[in-house]
């Protein structure tokens, strides 16, 4: 991965998963990840590429149990790497959203790096999961990385039928919205994007 400031390694052990992590957020879309779970994997290879970030992950949890735990800490360590690149969130575009067609489905993301966590997802699925990835984690693993990213992130699938297209529109939208949400406005001269003079 090519050196940048704006980069992050989280490391996370716990009794259910170890997990490392880096984030290059002035990357090409480089993606080395391994979790696991496959669909999961999909997703985030879908959100660097489209976000135009570097992410190396590499995971191992208990599957025996399920996927719960593993997809969870994958997502909130990609939070926290994403806060932590940041720092001060300094001439940052700060907010943004995107829309993104996957055949027969559309998904809409947007985004604040206002420092206050916040989620909203609205999305209906018809199947209980799509590969080793349960659907009602969805709305979770989102709520995962804008709490531990520190960010106001609202998502809905506008419309679809198949879920697959439905959760790979999301991420899709997410990696979009988040890349124009983390680009510097040079207009800003390094400014804190507040009214309030921090986030």
């Amino acid at each position: 991965m090519p050196a940048s400031t704006r980069t992050a390694s989280i490391e996370r052990r716990t009794g259910e998963t170890s997990i490392e992590l880096t984030l290059n957020i002035d990357g090409s879309g480089m993606v080395d990840i391994a979790t696991g779970i496959g669909f999961l994997d999909h997703m985030l290879h879908l959100f660097a590429r489209h976000g135009l970030f570097d992410l190396k992950v590499h995971a191992s949890g208990d599957l025996h149990v399920d996927e719960h735990h593993t997809a969870e800490d994958v997502c909130i360590c990609l939070g926290q790497a994403l806060d932590r690149a940041l720092g001060e969130r300094r001439g940052l575009v700060r907010i943004a959203h995107a829309y993104v067609p996957m055949d027969e489905a559309l998904g809409f993301v947007a985004v604040d790096l206002s420092g206050r966590p916040y989620c909203v997802v609205d999305a209906d699925f018809v199947t209980p999961r799509v590969g080793q990835l349960g659907t009602d984690l969805i709305a979770h693993l989102f709520e995962s990385i804008a709490i531990h990213g520190r960010m106001n992130l609202h998502a809905r699938v506008l419309y679809g039928r198949n879920d697959h297209h439905k959760v790979e529109a999301l991420f899709k939208a997410l990696g979009r919205a988040l890349d124009t949400a983390t680009r510097i406005d040079e207009r800003l001269g390094g400014a804190i994007p507040s009214t309030k003079g921090v986030l």
